[in-house]
Order: C-alpha cells, then structure tokens, then sequence
C-alpha cells in the first residue's frame, strides 16, 4: 500500500524545513508541525494501519526520541505491544547494545533483553521519524534480531534518499517511507 497524491502532499505540506540545523548547511526536517496538524497525523497513522493491518506483527518498536511517537500509536492501533530502543544507558533492566559509528565517533542504542520474550519468533516493525546516514536503524533493526525477533520491515515517515542509507538497511530489514526527500 503506497500514499495517494493528496495524502503525499498533505504529509509533505505539514513537514517544516529548518535551514541550518543543527549545524550550518543541514535543512532540518521538523516532523513537530505535522504532529500538530490533525489533518496530516491522521493521514499519517491511518496510512501506517492500512499497510500493517496485515503484518501479523506482534510488536513495533520505535527509536529514541520521535519514533515513540509514531510506534506507541500505531502499537494501540494494532492491538500489538510497544518496545522502545533508546540510546544507552537510559533503559532501567538489562539490555543488550549495538554500537553504530557517527560523523565523529560512536554511539550505541539499546534494548531490554527479555523484549520480545513472551512470544517466540515475535515479529517486529521498526519506526523511526526519519532515515538519513542509518546508523541508528541498522543497530535497532539489528537489536531485533538479536533479542530473539524478527525486524519485518523498517518504516519512516521521511526518508532523506540521496544518502542511499535505506540500501544498507535493506542488508538487514525491508524498508518503507512514506516520503523521500531526494
């Protein structure tokens, strides 16, 4: 399932550019604007239930910060638990971790080890906001199958294309995007 012309648009319409965030030369791609648009949340949520209707999916996961907010809702709308993959050092039982490099340096995100115990072979889909470099959706989609699932697909509401990260990723994981910013 693909958006409509006029669902493309009102998502991308609702979407707020940032020059020169947070750095000089970055266009910053502000999803808080269309979290605050009903119209293109609605559109948003209701697009992701009509395409994982059928996923048989038994949990989503979102990444730390923004993908909470996509994975929390959609979870509720499946009827499927919520599994959160937050950077390290902020989930409170036992985790395990999966390093990814950054510009300069390294960073890890995390996940509670027992995640995905209560059902085996759970399936997963992974949401984040957005994709640019992937480092961080490589390491959660790898987080996954570590603890014991299986990442069914990995989905963003923009995908930042002429970084070519979501060919990674597919290394890994199927991948959607609801836009692509090429």
């Amino acid at each position: 399932m693909t958006l409509s012309n006029t669902e493309r648009r009102i998502i991308e319409n609702s979407i707020r550019d940032i020059k020169d965030f947070p750095k000089q030369g970055i266009v910053f791609k502000d999803i808080t604007t269309l979290l605050n648009d009903k119209e293109a949340y609605g559109v948003t949520m209701n697009h992701l239930y009509q395409r994982y209707k059928e996923y048989n999916l038994d949990f989503v996961a979102g990444i730390d910060a923004r993908g909470f907010i996509f994975a929390a809702a959609l979870a509720q709308m499946l009827g499927v638990g919520f599994v959160p993959i937050r950077k390290k050092g902020k989930l409170p039982y036992t985790t395990i971790g999966e390093k990814y490099s950054l510009e300069y340096g390294v960073d890890e995100v995390e996940i509670h080890i027992d995640a995905f115990s209560k059902i085996p072979s759970a399936r997963v889909l992974l949401i984040d906001d957005l994709i640019a470099t992937g480092g961080t959706a490589n390491a959660s989609a790898k987080l996954i199958n570590q603890a014991g699932a299986t990442c069914v697909e990995a989905c963003f509401i923009v995908a930042l294309s002429f970084l070519n990260a979501q060919e990674e990723l597919r290394k890994t994981t199927p991948t959607y995007s609801l836009i692509e910013v090429k």
